[in-house]
């Protein structure tokens, strides 16, 4: 990738992140970070990973009469195309959420770079650390405002947080807690081996928790919340963090200025676009099943997803590749019968793999289309 953006723009390969992070000294983001979010042996190990952890479950379970069984009826190709549906669904909604967080500065096709790049990023992180840094890089460069920038990608990601804060207590009414959960263990780190309902419960409340300090900070009281942050972490023990806990600080406030008068009417554009975001990004496994399986308690799979997503959350590995293969299966295994790992790598492929791929030909287009606007406008100063 760095080598073929290097024909596009004329600068040495080795600083081609950093000369974009030079345009925006405040941002609080090394350019390390930004520059090692894209880079190729990432793509490599994220494909790497993901795929050979598919194929060694699909070959220890390999059955040719399995395949033989398979019947690409009009129903089966009706619901492939609805799972091809549902993905498209859930760009088309956050593309209109960043438009709307944008107020609509941006088209629709600049929103579908935004986007994509966006999942890009993310795809080749860790899910523990997330691909906000590169976010707020690529969403500044559009708006050329870092104040808007920050709290735009706050705002996404508090509003993907209450999305999932909300929908656990409406699946445990419609779903109940005793077929919700799957009766199997995970080793988290090197903490040890937990149930799943122990790893949810924690990671639900801890959720929930920053969830609503973040709520609270943003819409009620940003300048109290920074000066807690930099109480806590002045104590000598914690005084290692305590400029980025200020930086934090600095971007709630921000965001509070950003987003704090918004009328009701843009919030509920806003968490109804999230709303079904969400719902067709979970919608597309329970189409996939359908595919192969042709039936399956829609709303237990629906549910099933929301436990499975908060192991995926602390994955070590980039957007949870391997991982998710692995746990797909463990949670949903007795909706797929003989075709679980192959329902996971589908799913993989819709949902990650053409990320990486659509990703890696948006890249250059973007920093073609931002750096000649650059040049443009420096052209027009001189």
């Amino acid at each position: 990738i760095i080598s073929g953006l290097t024909k596009i723009i004329p600068i040495q390969k080795d600083n081609i992140f950093i000369l974009f992070l030079r345009n925006i000294n405040c941002m609080p983001y090394k350019p390390k970070k930004i520059l090692k979010a894209f880079s190729g042996w990432k793509i490599l190990i994220a494909v790497l990973l993901g795929l050979s952890v598919s194929i060694y479950l699909m070959l220890e379970d390999f059955s040719w009469e399995s395949y033989a069984n398979i019947q690409w009826s009009f129903s089966a190709v009706s619901f492939l195309i609805l799972a091809i549906i549902f993905e498209a669904i859930r760009d088309l909604a956050y593309m209109y959420r960043i438009r709307l967080m944008t107020d609509y500065a941006i088209g629709w096709k600049k929103s579908f770079q935004v986007i994509m790049l966006w999942e890009f990023a993310s795809a080749l992180t860790p899910s523990v650390v997330g691909g906000s840094a590169v976010a707020l890089f690529i969403v500044n460069k559009e708006l050329k405002n870092v104040g808007k920038a920050t709290a735009i990608v706050m705002i996404t990601a508090l509003l993907d947080e209450l999305f999932y804060v909300m929908m656990v207590p409406i699946m445990f009414i419609f779903v109940g807690t005793s077929s919700i959960f799957v009766n199997t263990s995970f080793q988290i780190f090197s903490f040890g081996e937990f149930p799943t309902q122990t790893i949810f419960i924690f990671g639900y409340l801890f959720i929930l928790f920053l969830t609503l300090i973040i709520f609270g900070a943003i819409f009620y009281r940003p300048n109290l919340f920074k000066n807690i942050l930099h109480f806590i972490f002045s104590l000598p023990f914690l005084q290692r963090w305590k400029s980025k806990m200020d930086r934090i600080g600095d971007e709630i406030i921000i965001t509070s200025r950003e987003m704090k008068h918004k009328s009701p009417t843009f919030w509920a554009k806003a968490f109804g676009s999230t709303l079904i975001s969400w719902t067709a990004r979970f919608a597309v496994i329970n189409a996939l099943i359908m595919v192969l399986i042709g039936h399956g308690d829609q709303l237990l799979i629906f549910a099933r997803q929301l436990m499975m997503w908060v192991i995926l959350l602390i994955s070590p590995t980039p957007g949870g590749s391997g991982v998710a293969e692995f746990m797909l299966p463990k949670f949903l295994g007795e909706f797929m019968g003989d075709y679980s790992n192959e329902i996971a790598l589908i799913w993989r492929l819709l949902s990650y793999y053409s990320y990486l791929i659509i990703g890696s030909i948006v890249l250059p287009i973007w920093l073609r289309r931002i750096y000649k606007k650059k040049k443009k406008l420096d052209l027009n100063t001189k």
